[in-house]
């Protein structure tokens, strides 16, 4: 149905009829979670690098902006979205990603829906924490199961996740979501697998999200071993429809 593959000079930023930045930390209060870097709209935080792929870059650097904690942030990285750009309601979305790695470093691709939080939901296709370097993780959001209590489940590989690209993937059908990695399914939701009397609220559209966070209350703070730049490189993102 849809797909961007990342082709075009390197520098240049990510298609614009596609995604926007979401900019800012402390003006969204660490966006929920304590996160320590503050997200631009700079080159050198996302642009592609030439050789098809998306490279999301989080730099040791003060920011300009404020952090929720200090007057400005120790760490500079970006978010992008396809909010009011692009949306899927049921099929198969993916995305080819190398992680990097790092104490503190939190990658992620999920998607969220308009509206009010968790009340319609949030689907977190990917997300990996450096402190576990083995492990990917899968989750769903909604009211009542929401952060710390998110219905999710993680699949630990053989070797280290920032070693190599991964195809990350859901396939949302009506009433059902099913996670997969590298084609291996590890976690599979239908309303009935919820926790008892919590609601199912994914039957809407969904706008997807791409960005590299530094600390927060999962991943805890970098390290003085943590490597800057951290890059996570995005082959591409693709959205198919089923037969």
């Amino acid at each position: 149905m849809w797909s961007d593959e990342f082709d075009g000079p390197a520098g240049q930023a990510p298609d614009a009829r596609f995604w926007r930045d979401n900019i800012g930390n402390g003006e969204h209060k660490g966006w929920g979670n304590q996160e320590l870097a503050y997200y631009t709209p700079a080159p050198r935080n996302a642009a592609l690098d030439g050789h098809g792929h998306l490279v999301i870059r989080a730099l040791r650097e003060r920011s300009s902006g404020p952090c929720w904690n200090a007057p400005a942030c120790e760490f500079t990285s970006a978010r992008l979205l396809t909010e009011n750009k692009l949306s899927f309601s049921y099929g198969k979305v993916e995305a080819r990603i190398q992680v990097p790695a790092g104490k503190g470093i939190w990658p992620a691709f999920w998607a969220l829906a308009q509206g009010s939080w968790p009340d319609n939901g949030e689907i977190d296709i990917m997300e990996f924490v450096g402190k576990e370097p083995r492990t990917v993780y899968g989750t769903v959001h909604g009211p009542g199961y929401s952060g710390a209590q998110g219905v999710g489940k993680g699949l630990t590989l053989e070797t280290p996740v920032p070693d190599s690209f991964h195809v990350f993937s859901i396939v949302k059908r009506p009433h059902e979501i099913e996670w997969f990695v590298d084609g291996r399914s590890f976690h599979h939701l239908t309303p009935d697998l919820l926790p008892a009397g919590k609601r199912w609220v994914f039957e809407r559209p969904y706008f997807l999200i791409l960005n590299l966070a530094v600390g927060g209350h999962w991943p805890g703070p970098p390290d003085e071993q943590t490597v800057f730049p951290a890059e996570m490189k995005v082959d591409y993102v693709r959205i198919y429809r089923e037969q």
